[in-house]
């Protein structure tokens, strides 16, 4: 038969191994003949490695590896999987069939229904509110499972209530839960920890429990036992091995945030699935940080919110400036980020919604004025992102489309350091439609040229063939050519373009300020002297420039 190894995060709370071990034993008695191991992807004895290796050196080359967690988040869905992904390169041909969490499932709605009973000691339900505390989560499906266990327990079974809350990583948290309670009038409550065995965590539940109790001598507050080795939770663990051997899981992956874009977790959606370092794995020495966070067999995220074992870079090109112009993504990734590296073009408007604590560094090039070094940003994003940080580059417009984007992400790859493009508006296309220009229009125009005016033609560093361009019918794009319009229009107009092309500048594109001034390709460079015309600004040389819709 199919033999089945129960995989566990691992905790230092020897409590909590012993009844893990205990658990495997369970059903291993309880299997009918189904050869059972377990093991630890980390902190804990025996690493998940042994658990495999001994399956294997008895002939098993087909498992079910079962992930002994309550929720899908971290390590169900990236952590274990990318562990047995190691074990097939150490053993060839070995294959596996992944078991889906435990929970949400209504045996553990009837232990935890049964802890509480133990909790209430006769009294009455219908007088009791219950605090359903899980472990919480950086991963905001698991959270919200917690959410759909406590309505499920509190459905049909006669309690005043049932609310859920969270010991670490989210909200609300013990003590916000159980003021809840009081406010909607409870005068008892029943903590129900959403945990299989103990460890850390647990005990600080019934720590902050204590504590609140203390300080409301009014309320009669009470902590149930946890869920733990029994037979019900040991039966519940081959019913998922059944159904990983049907290939019946069930999962719904809707709301998966490392597939589905979620508000504030966008740097979650395909990151890679890398497995932890258990340190009697001879893979390597155990590098993760663990500190008084540490916990049994449930989702474990990390603790101090500006160092995660996934540290990288997000190049986000944050549109033509307007805070609302930047993409839903490059926003996503703005609220889950640890540090901002921001340009001047940037929409800095959005600095201000960040979450507390997040680090922003000033990036800004202002022309002929202060400026931070290329090779300095390309450090100072490496840097933060090595340190296990989530870096968001925010620059102005595309980060593709004179950005020097591609230098930085050249740098994080150099470095090792994960690294990823989020597109944005570039102003070349956003500047001419927000002044009511189209850059194509059918009749009028079937090509479009970007181009930076940054060196002016004759410039020995310049890459631009001004007289193709002057020879071109399409619509020309000038960006960075205040300076240097007068010579780019005489240029043209020396290789053929005509004299009284439309030519339309524009000047903070989308902003409150936003200005335009129109003129003829000869006249141009005057016009906008005349007028003050300062970057950022824009040039659109074309027929197309004639076609401004009139402002609303």
């Amino acid at each position: 038969m199919t033999a089945l190894v129960i995989v566990g995060h691992g905790t230092r709370s020897t409590a909590g191994v012993d009844q893990f071990t205990a658990l495997v034993e369970r059903v291993r008695r309880r299997a009918a003949g189904i050869e059972v191991e377990g093991g630890f992807i980390e902190l804990s004895r025996p690493p998940l490695t042994d658990a495999v290796g001994t399956l294997v050196g008895r002939g098993h080359r087909k498992l079910v590896a079962l992930p002994l967690v309550l929720t899908a988040a971290g390590h169900g869905k990236g952590d274990i999987p990318a562990a047995m992904a190691r074990e097939q390169d150490r053993h060839p041909g070995l294959a596996y069939s992944y078991g889906r969490p435990l929970g949400p499932h209504p045996v553990l709605n009837d232990v935890l229904e049964q802890r509480v009973d133990a909790a209430l000691a006769g009294a009455d339900r219908a007088g009791t509110w219950v605090a359903l505390i899980g472990r919480g989560s950086t991963d905001p499906d698991a959270n919200a499972e917690v959410a759909k266990v406590a309505r499920l327990l509190w459905e049909g079974r006669g309690y005043a209530g049932v609310e859920p809350g969270f010991i670490s990583l989210a909200e609300p948290s013990v003590p916000a839960v159980l003021d809840r309670l009081r406010r909607l009038g409870a005068r008892r409550i029943v903590v129900a920890p959403y945990f299989l065995f103990a460890g850390v965590l647990p005990d600080r539940i019934v720590a902050e429990s204590a504590a609140y109790a203390a300080a409301h001598p009014d309320l009669d507050v009470r902590v149930a036992d946890l869920i733990g080795d029994c037979d019900a939770l040991a039966d519940l663990v081959l019913e998922r091995y059944a159904e990983a051997l049907r290939g019946d899981i069930r999962m719904n992956c809707d709301t998966c945030a490392y597939r589905v874009l979620m508000p504030g977790f966008a740097d979650k959606v395909g990151r890679p699935q890398t497995p932890h370092d258990h340190p009697d794995d001879p893979v390597g020495g155990h590098h993760h940080h663990h500190g008084p966070h540490d916990h049994a067999h449930h989702d474990h995220a990390h603790h101090d919110r500006d160092h995660h074992d996934h540290g990288g870079v997000a190049l986000v090109g944050g549109g033509p400036g307007p805070d609302d112009l930047i993409t839903v993504r490059g926003r996503a990734l703005l609220d889950a980020a640890d540090v901002v590296v921001v340009d001047r073009l940037a929409p800095r408007g959005l600095l201000a919604g960040l979450r507390p604590g997040v680090l922003v560094v000033d990036a800004a090039k202002v022309p002929r004025g202060p400026a931070m070094e290329q090779d300095d940003i390309n450090a100072t994003v490496v840097e933060h992102a090595r340190a296990g940080r989530r870096v968001v580059r925010l620059k102005g417009g595309d980060p593709y489309v004179f950005g020097r984007g591609h230098e930085e992400v050249q740098a994080c790859l150099a470095a090792g350091v994960p690294v990823t493009v989020v597109p944005g508006v570039s102003s070349a296309l956003a500047g001419p439609a927000l002044a009511g220009v189209p850059v194509t229009h059918r009749g009028v125009a079937h090509e479009f040229t970007v181009v930076s005016g940054h060196l002016p033609p004759g410039h020995p560093q310049s890459l631009v063939d001004w007289p193709a361009l002057a020879r071109a019918r399409g619509t020309l794009v000038l960006l960075m050519a205040v300076e240097t319009i007068g010579k780019i229009t005489a240029t043209l107009i020396e290789h053929g373009r005509a004299p009284d092309t439309p030519v339309l500048a524009v000047q903070d594109a989308g902003h409150a300020d936003q200005r335009t001034v129109p003129g003829r390709l000869d006249e141009i460079a005057a016009v906008t002297a005349r007028a003050g015309l300062r970057p950022p600004a824009l040039f659109v040389v074309g027929p197309v420039a004639a076609l401004r819709a009139p402002a609303p």
